[in-house]
């Protein structure tokens, strides 16, 4: 039992090490992936952060703003990862790794603690570029610090292993990019832009329940001592829901013979 977790752990060790240095060697797609966060960000609060603040003024609008982009980033990022495993797949580097004495579950671990890293390093520079332009934490505690970082490093794990199952399943590059839109485009019917209560009446369902708007509600109460009341719970258990779905749909397409 000890070697053979020995062996998973070298072996997700150098698969992660493999992937750092391909994001690395062709960092075009992360970058420009995070591009579209950071434009959203700055398009918001200096366009529309007059207007949307209701009077409250654009720094207040730039803090209610901030955790509903972190997450978006997150969603943004993973996409990259959904591309990259099906190009993997395509060009039959998978195909060659099942063919290797190596752990098997080693290809999929390394690939998503690669991309959990990614997603948190975004993260921190869309953080940057959100205090670059005004935005503060309202008296959070180290405690409450440790606990939204904790819920991004779980928001990017579940997303991840959706990712990967995405990509996974998709023939080609282009069919993986757009199997994962649904990742970018969810943050923008949350209430990462707007409250909810500000929203036609019909609408307010869908944005509440979906994965996005509790965790950025609790991102919010964390930073910014909002009410955070069951969101908590329910982003911890899309977190945990998502996470199991993603990795018994990935292991089965990984595990599956290849055509």
């Amino acid at each position: 039992m000890s070697s053979q977790l020995a062996l998973a752990v070298r072996d997700s060790s150098t698969m992660l090490r493999r992937n750092l240095l391909h994001a690395r060697r062709y960092p075009s797609l992360t970058l420009n992936l995070l591009l579209t966060p950071v434009m959203l960000l700055l398009l918001f609060v200096y366009i529309f952060g007059s207007a949307m603040s209701g009077g409250a003024g654009r720094s207040a609008y730039v803090a209610y703003l901030v955790p509903g982009i972190l997450l978006m980033t997150i969603g943004s990022t993973v996409i990259g990862t959904a591309v990259s495993m099906a190009t993997d797949m395509n060009e039959g580097i998978v195909a060659r790794f099942r063919t290797m004495a190596i752990h098997r579950d080693s290809v999929l671990f390394g690939r998503v603690v690669g991309s959990v890293l990614q997603s948190v390093a975004s993260v921190v520079l869309v953080g940057l570029v959100g205090a670059a332009i005004g935005f503060r934490s309202h008296g959070a505690s180290a405690l409450e610090w440790l606990a939204a970082f904790g819920l991004l490093v779980l928001f990017s794990l579940a997303l991840t292993w959706i990712a990967v199952g995405m990509g996974l399943g998709s023939p080609n590059a282009e069919a993986a990019s757009n199997a994962a839109m649904p990742l970018i485009l969810l943050p923008m019917i949350s209430s990462a832009f707007v409250p909810l209560h500000s929203m036609p009446g019909w609408f307010q369902p869908i944005a509440q329940y979906q994965p996005f708007t509790p965790a950025i509600e609790t991102l919010r109460g964390l930073l910014l001592g909002t009410h955070i009341g069951n969101n908590g719970w329910i982003a911890l258990l899309w977190c945990l829901g998502l996470t199991v779905l993603g990795y018994r749909w990935s292991r089965a397409q990984f595990d599956r013979d290849p055509k």
